[in-house]
Parts: C-alpha cells; structure tokens; sequence
C-alpha cells in the first residue's frame, strides 16, 4: 500500500467522510481522491468505505485499516511538498524602441507629425 493513499484515506476519515472537505485539505481534486480510495479498497479486497443514505460509512474493514494506516503514517518520513512553480510562461524583454508590430503609414502615439 502506497503511504500516500493511506494518507488520503485518514485525511477522509478526519474529515469526517466528507470527500470534498478532505479533497481542499489535501489540496488534490475530488476525483483524485476517489480514485486513490478506490485502488486502496483494490490492495484490501474489501470496501474500506460504504455509502450510508446520504453520507459515507466506515465499514469493519475500513475501521482495521484506519488503526494501521496511522501507525504506516506515523513510522513513515515526513512527505515533502512539491517545489511550486510561478505561474504563466517565460517573460520576454523588449529589445529597443517603438512598438510592435511596426504598422506602416500610421505615426507613433503622443508624437507630432511634421507639417509640409
């Protein structure tokens, strides 16, 4: 089992089986989540979690894999956050004077034009 779905999974729990809430915490999207639920269920062979009405449930299983999860978590290193970059492209500089592109016959703005 993957230390990072296990934290998802204790991330869900804490969170009080609210997918969204725990997807913000996290800092992942929604279906991220559920699909790293869904492959942990996949490593178990059981339904850790069970849809209950109108919220989620932890089923037996789930309830053994949270006590395990958290001692996995607790022995594991500290995750290291990803370095983040700035956003948008490269910053080009301008090179000279004038603008771009040069338009012919038009004059330059805020610039007299010479009488005949």
């Amino acid at each position: 089992m993957q230390i990072t779905a296990l934290r998802r999974f204790v991330a869900v729990v804490d969170a009080g089986l609210h997918f969204p809430r725990a997807a913000d915490e996290l800092g992942v999207p929604l279906a991220s989540l559920y699909t790293s639920i869904e492959k942990l269920e996949g490593e178990v062979g059981h339904p850790v979690l069970s849809k209950q009405g109108s919220g989620w449930q932890l089923t037996p299983a789930g309830t053994l894999l949270l006590a395990e999860a958290r001692e996995r978590i607790a022995a594991a290193p500290p995750a290291t956050l990803p370095a983040r970059t700035a956003a948008g492209g490269k910053a080009k500089a301008s090179k000279g004077r004038g603008r771009a592109p040069i338009v012919k016959g038009q004059p330059k703005p805020y610039k007299k034009r010479q009488g005949r």
